[in-house]
Parts: structure tokens; sequence; C-alpha cells
């Protein structure tokens, strides 16, 4: 739920600061009082587009900040992990948006900066707004089969993920086949190429890694009587008369005297003892090393013919050894492929029978899930419907088949099964069902909308759902029925609905009043939270107008007592 919401200089309003509780909460007012704007918040906060136009006149900026208490497990804490954001502790998540008079938007999720299409992610499972002329996502008859799902996920889902998984599956074969099918002609011309490709790589021999010890020989070979040279010279000149028999001298004098200063001297002897042994080992791998230097000039005219044919290869197959070894490994298979191409199709086309077998079945289960389940629903909204005083209206959820039977021609399928679906409604006796996005009347679409929403509220687990003035066109007992059902819709979620109806308004757990006041040449917006006779009076003004009287409260304080005693007898 949202429990803080901060305004400032958006639109006619300067600052506003308010707290919300949880149940079903009304937003009153006269027209252009600024009850749309506190909606229009709430929708950029869950990442609406914004406009600098919002940016009040005069104003660098505009700021709105929300928090909301967020239940364990929820499913924004998924989003919130998949998008690296970190949560905030006590299950508070803070949202902050920012529009300058530039038009220039930023926003943080709990204090951290995320770009809109993140926010909208957010949003999306924090905040439903459904307007009296938005059709959102229940209108939208792409997303029926999304609802359909949810509506059964226990069931449904699991099936689905098996469907999804056997469509891959079929779709890679699909995909293998019609390659084979479309490059067949291009692939027999390849043929010849490939051959020679395959026997110049497999006459080449190659191993990982020969180029770059073949290399490292040459350079030896190449420098062999240079190497030769250096190290004998070395070696000389560390056992000559001024090399190791020079130090041997030094350190002989240095002992005879050492027991004359021990303190000094014996450290200063061994550490030219431990000098003089380390260059007599050093000496003799010289030695050895200039031993085993080798001249041999075939040799290197080999290594130079071998890196020739080597890097004739890699100008033609890749960067490396390796590389070229995995395409000769690839066009082997292509050839193979090319070769068997027959039996290859054959094969795929067997297999892809099966998987098509497979997924007609799972499809068919899917299907059968689905129907029991639009039964369900449909019992469900029309049940939710005659207690909106639609008591004749019928609602089907109408399927058409992705899928053909015909194994031998199947139609294109879908990865999200056999069906389309589409919900449909007939709103009086008489008239055809007919597309949800259809519905002429705005009253009867309202209370669509709510039956739908009271369903669907109690699956997909959006914690703040906002009617703004979505009873419009409804009065008398329509209009009471909306109220009580928007009231029950509260058990399950927060409810906030901007009206104009106090019989909307009376059954509401929380009222806030809109009001706009001129001072100087500027308009200003707040907002109060009403209760007792200030309440009282709003829900008389609302029934009166403009002309308040005591007839007026009186109806208004027994309308409040009258919707408090059926909230208690439902809660009972």
């Amino acid at each position: 739920m949202i429990t803080e919401l901060t305004i400032r200089n958006l639109a006619v309003i300067e600052h506003i600061a308010v707290s919300f509780r949880n149940g079903f909460s009304v937003l009153t007012g006269e027209t252009g009082a600024g009850k749309s704007i506190i909606i229009d918040a709430l929708g950029l906060i869950a990442g609406g587009r914004g406009s600098a136009e919002l940016v009040r006149y005069g104003c660098d900026k505009a700021e709105i900040e929300a928090q909301f208490e967020i239940a364990p497990g929820h499913p924004v804490c998924a989003v919130l992990d998949k998008n690296g954001i970190a949560a905030a502790g006590d299950g508070l998540l803070i949202i902050r948006r920012e529009m300058t008079a530039g038009g220039k938007s930023t926003s943080r999720i709990n204090g951290q900066l995320v770009n809109l299409t993140m926010l909208r992610e957010v949003g999306d499972c924090l905040v439903n707004i459904h307007g009296q002329h938005e059709h959102q996502s229940l209108m939208k008859a792409e997303t029926h089969l999304q609802w359909l799902d949810l509506f059964d996920a226990e069931r449904i889902v699991p099936v689905r993920s098996q469907f999804e998984e056997a469509y891959d599956r079929y779709s890679k074969l699909k995909k293998e086949l019609r390659s084979l099918e479309e490059t067949s002609k291009q692939a027999l011309q390849m043929a010849d190429l490939y051959r020679f490709q395959i026997e110049e790589i497999g006459s080449a021999n190659l191993k990982i890694g020969e180029d770059e010890s073949l290399m490292e020989e040459k350079r030896k070979l190449a420098n062999a009587e240079k190497l030769f040279q250096n190290v004998a010279d070395s070696y000389d000149a560390l056992y000559g008369s001024k090399g190791l028999t020079a130090i041997a001298k030094s350190i002989q004098k240095v002992s005879d005297v050492a027991a004359v200063d021990t303190a000094v001297l014996a450290p200063l002897v061994e550490q030219m003892q431990s000098a003089f042994y380390q260059l007599e080992d050093a000496a003799f791998q010289l030695r050895n090393y200039r031993d085993s230097i080798q001249f041999n000039p075939e040799r290197l005219e080999q290594i130079e013919d071998r890196l020739t044919t080597i890097g004739a290869l890699r100008r033609k197959y890749g960067d490396n050894i390796a590389e070229i070894v995995a395409y000769g490994e690839r066009i082997r298979k292509e050839l193979d492929l090319i070769e068997n191409k027959d039996e290859t199709i054959k094969r795929l086309e067997q297999q892809a029978e099966r998987e098509h077998e497979a997924l007609l079945a799972i499809g068919a289960k899917l299907s059968t899930l689905r129907q029991h389940a639009a039964k369900r629903l449909a019992a469900g909204i029309e049940a939710e419907l005659k207690a909106l005083h639609m008591e004749r209206t019928r609602f089907e959820v109408s399927f058409a088949r992705h899928g053909n039977a015909e194994i031998a021609a199947p139609a294109p399928l879908s990865r999200s099964g056999l069906d389309e679906v589409e919900f449909l409604i007939s709103a009086n006796p008489g008239e055809p069902l007919r597309p949800l996005a259809k519905i002429a009347s705005g009253g009867e679409m309202s209370r669509i909308m709510l039956a739908m929403k009271a369903i669907f509220a109690r699956v997909d687990q959006i914690p703040v759902l906002v009617f703004d003035e979505v009873d419009t066109g409804v009065s008398g007992r329509a209009a009471q029925a909306i109220a009580e059902k928007m009231s029950e819709l509260s058990r399950y979620c927060q409810v906030f609905s901007i009206t104009h109806l106090p019989q909307v308004a009376c059954m509401a757990d929380s009222h806030y009043l809109i009001q706009k006041s001129v001072q100087g040449d500027r308009t200003f917006t707040s907002v109060e939270d009403v209760q007792g006779a200030g309440r009282v009076r709003e829900l008389a003004r609302m029934l009166g107008g403009a002309q308040v009287t005591e007839t007026t409260l009186s109806h208004a304080k027994e309308m409040i007592d009258l919707a408090h005693e059926k909230k208690m007898n439902a809660k009972a």
C-alpha cells in the first residue's frame, strides 16, 4: 500500500504531503480543484510519461515522492532484484520523480537512480490506474490469454511452461529443416569447396600451440651463433683469472683476518662465499647451455616452411590454429549434411512430426484447462456484475485455435499455446456478445471493469488500485452497487476513487477533500483528510450543491451511518 505522497510544484499544487491509510479512500472536491493531478502524480510515480508543462509556472522543477509498504515475497521484490535495486528495511519502498522545466526527468527508487523503463516495470507491480476512457490491460484482447492463465495460474502455468519448452524444440527443428531446404542448391555448389578446404586443413596435420613452439625454436636456431658466442664469453669471463679465481683469492684474504674483527668480517666472509657458490653454479649452467646450442640450418629451413604453411592457412581460415581446426570441424559437419541431405531431412521431418504430436497433446491439455478456467471466470464475473445491478449481462471467453490437428499441414503455432482468447460481453438481453473494447455505455463499462478488477485483484497482487471517475454516467442503485463493490475490493488491495457521487463517498474508509484557492495572482491546491463534521459537510455539499442545509447535513450523516453499518455487516 502507499502510505505517503508528497508533491511539490506540480501544476496548481505548490506543496502537499498526504498520509494514506489502507482500505477504500475517496478524493472529492469541486470540478477543477486538482483531484486528477493527484492521480497524475501517482501515474508519474508508476512510470508514466511526464511533460515540462506539468511543472508549476515560474518553478524550476516538480518533485513527487511516494512511500509504499510492501509485503514479503511480493512480485515487485523480484523486479527490484532483477534490476539490482537495493530493498529498504521494514518492507518500505520509496520512489522519487523529478521533472525540470527544461523537460528533463530523473527517477530514484530507494535512492538509486533508475531509467524510465525500470521505473515503469516497478510501477506496473504497484499501481493500476483506470480512468473512464482508458482501456487498460483488461480491455486489450492481446492480454486476455495472459489474464485467463493468471486466473488459474496454479493449474495452467506448469502446463504452459511444458508447452513453451516443447514449442522451442519444435521451432528449432523446423528452422533446421527450412535452412536445409532453402540452401540445398547453394550447399551443393559449396560441397566441392568444402572438400578442398577440409583436405587442405587435414593434410597440414595441425596441432594446437604448434606455431608458438615453432617460433620459439626458430628464434633460437636463427640466433645460434650469437647465443653460443655470448654464453661462451660469459663462461670464460667467470672462470678466467679475473673471475671466480680472483673472487676466491679475495675470500681467502678476508678469511685470514676475520678472527681479528669477527663481528664485522665473519658475516662478510659468509656473504662472499654464498655469492661465490651462486656464481659458480651459474657458470656451470652457462657451460651446459653453451654445449647444448645447435647449429642446424636444415632444421631452420624446415621450420620456416612449416610456419609459411600455417600462415597461409591462418589467412584463409582463422587467426590461430585453434580457429583453423574449429573451422575445419564446422565445414566437415556442413559437408556431411550436404552429402546426406535427404537422409537428414527425412530424419528431421520424423523428429519434427513426433515433436509436433507431443506439442499438440500438451496444447490440448492446456486448452482444456483454460476452457474449464474460462467457465469459472465467466461465472465469477457474471456474479460480480449481478451484484452491480447488471443481472442480465452475459460474459464469455471466446476461443479460437492457433494450431491445426492435421500434423501434415500444421497451422502457425504460438508459443503461448493453441488458443487465441478474447473476452466477450453482452450487456443487454437480445444483444449479441461483443468484444469488451466495443462496449459503448460509460456506465456499463465502469461496472464491467469494476467486476473484472474484483476478480483479478485477488490474483494480480497489485497493491494500489485507482479509479478516476469510473462512476461517471451511473446513479441510484447502480452507484450504490459500485460503492459497495469498491469497498469489498479494498479487502484485497488499497483502493482510491475520484468521485462526485455521495453514494460512493459515504462508503469510503478515508475521505480526502481537494480544494483550490487563489492567493494574490496564484492558484493553490490543498488536500484535507476530512473526518467527523468536516466529512458530513463535504458529503452534504455533494448532495445539495452549493447550498448546504440542515436537511442535506442530516441526510449526509444518515448516509455515513448507514454505510458504516453496511460495512460492519459485510465484515461480520
